[in-house]
């Protein structure tokens, strides 16, 4: 159907040329150009100018990659961070204790992301699912080889946890984009320097001398925190990625707490 427009006696349309108010009178396409460069008549709020000298900009500070899973506090207190959701593959191998393990899973399904775990020992993660609404919320629980594909995707992250012992075979669901692989190891076994060399990301807890030792050569850690290794009190964790390395102490919440407990090295 055609449209049809009907032009009205002594209508005016805007940005006509010539559409004067009177002879030598501004046209209106002469006062709509006044007004955008008046902002309309609209006087706004007035304030004083911000600035910063020099020696105050070196305090400047923005806040760069601290989005994730909050694993705990630093020495000075401060929240320290673990951005698991990334656009590329990303390894974590955490040789530590189930309940530190657990706690980030909750965490990270807390941030929206769907965690599958692949274990030997499923009545120890169920309750977690049980919890968390019978493995609707974000949480299921997969027998030792048999985790399925999981989309993974921006807008549905996934964080695999591999709870397989002392030897994890190599898994059939590996990290990819926006798809984090945590592998859980109890102790020290032959195929941790491997996974460790492999992984962005090594979590290390208490540990025996021997084992300090060992860890210490595989990532070159320096001696002081070898020397610590064996003494760290249970909740806290040595993170280290590349030349980086962070005390970190996990606290649970109240929740946390009801559901798996204070936090230990041993289970």
């Amino acid at each position: 159907m055609a449209m049809t427009t009907t032009s009205t006696p002594g209508a005016r349309g805007y940005g006509t040329p010539g559409n004067a108010d009177g002879p030598g009178g501004p046209s209106v396409t002469d006062r709509l150009r006044g007004r955008v460069r008046s902002g309309f008549g609209l006087i706004g709020p007035r304030h004083g100018r911000h600035s910063l000298s020099m020696e105050q900009v070196d305090s400047l500070a923005l806040p760069i990659g601290d989005d994730g899973v909050v694993v705990g506090v630093d020495a000075e207190g401060q929240p320290a961070v673990l951005g698991l959701n990334r656009p590329t593959p990303y390894d974590v191998v955490l040789i530590g204790g189930l309940w530190t393990a657990q706690v980030l899973a909750l965490r990270a399904a807390a941030t929206g992301a769907r965690v599958a775990v692949e274990t030997g020992r499923a009545p120890a993660w169920m309750q977690m699912v049980h919890a968390m609404g019978g493995g609707q919320n974000g949480m299921s629980v997969y027998d030792v080889g048999r985790v399925p594909p999981q989309g993974a995707s921006a807008g549905n992250p996934v964080l695999v946890v591999r709870d397989c012992g002392m030897r994890p075979p190599r898994g059939r669901v590996v990290s990819g984009p926006w798809q984090a692989v945590l592998t859980l190891l109890p102790y020290l076994s032959p195929v941790a320097p491997r996974l460790m060399r492999q992984a962005r990301l090594v979590g290390v807890q208490r540990v025996s001398p021997d084992e300090a030792a060992e860890i210490g050569r595989t990532m070159a850690l320096p001696r002081a925190d070898v020397d610590s290794l064996p003494t760290l009190p249970d909740g806290v964790t040595l993170w280290c990625a590349d030349r980086d390395r962070q005390y970190v102490m996990t606290q649970p919440t109240d929740a946390e707490t009801g559901l798996l407990g204070m936090p230990r090295r041993m289970d």
